[in-house]
């Protein structure tokens, strides 16, 4: 029996990597084996994509266990019928970085046609679904569980033009790699929705993608898609990443291993300041500085005894973004216990006793942060004095009314 190229490499995507990660080499000691959606799917020989023309929307995190990529072991496939990629921030390589995409392409590993997402909603980007001749859009992208992390909103957005241009729409599952223990943070004011933050959902959601793609079709969207998600197995909700056994694949440039989305949620929130967040270091997002500071920042943060962090001086010269080439003083954040760790909260701890030490602190001129964080709340009750703890109070009525719809979308 002879098999062709296009076989060998259908069977080492998905049944060899099936059987390889059943082995106890297969993953390290202790762990559990989740398996993601798009392994589940594979099992299943590919059941919910029969007789479908289909496209999927994903970027470097779409691999196997074995860490080959999706498009890869499906174009490989004579089960699936693959027609098109579409690539969102950073593209579906990941060439691009912040706010940055690679454009229409064909891929030279599939010679698939590679459709851009980036920016595109509505029936702007139900044509491009039209376009390219698909059935069928797969989702499969893994997310760093905090609301302005875009690549939920490109999952809202193609739902959303996928129901405009008649298409049906599948989510593949990967874990939220900092838990779907609890929602934390601000919700979202519809008043400042923007592609980092649609709809009212809170600043660390904790759900997973299928999760989020129920929540918006039976809450938020206002025509429904036609609907289809593969759940993992395997995956408790208490699960960091590194509980998984799964290969981490950087989401974007600046979320470089789980350890950064685990802080992202908070830090991010520097992005509206006129601060470093980290950017050009190998720590973004852990690395916090500006010009002029100095330890006092550090002791300032410790002081608030805040649960499960702790705080170090720190100097560091970005490459690029904000003080590119110069040197500035700041903090490392070093998380010493994960399960108490809340990140939001550290987050305006932070933006607190930064704005209180350094005379130099502000705002980016266009209040980013309220993009960030949902509202003026936050930027105004900081500006008027108001502690962390206060600040954080004042959110919580509208985060336990979000508890409350996250509930009935939760699958695990």
């Amino acid at each position: 029996m002879s098999l062709s190229r296009r076989g060998l490499l259908a069977a080492g995507g998905a049944v060899g990597a099936l059987a390889a990660a059943s082995s106890p080499a297969a993953a390290h000691a202790g762990r559990r084996r989740v398996r993601t959606g798009f392994e589940r799917l594979a099992a299943d020989g590919y059941t919910p994509l029969a007789g479908q023309r289909v496209g999927v929307v994903t970027n470097p995190t779409g691999i196997t266990r074995d860490a080959q990529h999706i498009v890869d072991v499906m174009h490989a496939d004579d089960r699936v019928n693959l027609l098109a990629v579409f690539g969102p921030e950073h593209g579906f390589r990941g060439t691009a970085q912040a706010g940055g995409s690679e454009g229409r392409y064909d891929d030279p590993a599939t010679g698939l046609p590679v459709y851009d997402t980036y920016t595109k909603s509505g029936q702007a980007l139900a044509d491009i679904f039209t376009t390219s001749g698909v059935d069928t859009i797969v989702f499969d992208i893994q997310d760093a569980g905090a609301r302005f992390y875009t690549y939920i909103w490109t999952l809202y957005d193609c739902m959303e033009a996928a129901a405009l241009a008649g298409k049906r729409f599948v989510v593949l599952d990967r874990p939220n790699p900092v838990t779907g223990r609890a929602a934390l943070g601000p919700v979202l004011d519809k008043a400042f929705a923007t592609f980092v933050g649609r709809e009212p959902i809170a600043q660390a959601h904790g759900m997973t993608v299928t999760e989020l793609a129920l929540l918006f079709n039976g809450e938020f969207l206002t025509r429904p898609v036609e609907l289809e998600t593969v759940r993992m197995a395997g995956w408790r909700r208490s699960d960091f990443f590194d509980e998984t056994g799964l290969p981490w694949v950087p989401p974007s440039p600046n979320m470089p291993t789980p350890d950064t989305a685990l802080v992202y949620s908070g830090t991010c929130l520097f992005e509206g300041t006129n601060l470093s967040e980290g950017r050009g270091t190998t720590r973004p997002f852990e690395l916090l500085g500006a010009e002029g500071i100095n330890h006092a920042w550090a002791a300032a943060a410790n002081a608030l005894a805040l649960p499960g962090v702790r705080f170090r001086e720190a100097y560091f010269t970005p490459t690029f973004s904000k003080f590119q080439g110069k040197t500035v003083g700041g903090v490392q954040l070093h998380v010493h216990d994960r399960t108490s760790y809340d990140p939001v909260r550290t987050g305006i701890g932070l933006l607190v006793t930064a704005k209180r030490v350094w005379n130099g602190f502000a705002w980016r001129p266009d209040n980013w942060i309220d993009k960030l964080t949902g509202s003026a709340r936050v930027r105004t009750m900081i500006d008027a004095g108001a502690g962390a703890d206060e600040v954080v109070a004042a959110w919580q009525g509208d985060l336990a009314a979000f508890r409350a719809v996250r509930r009935t979308y939760l699958r695990y």
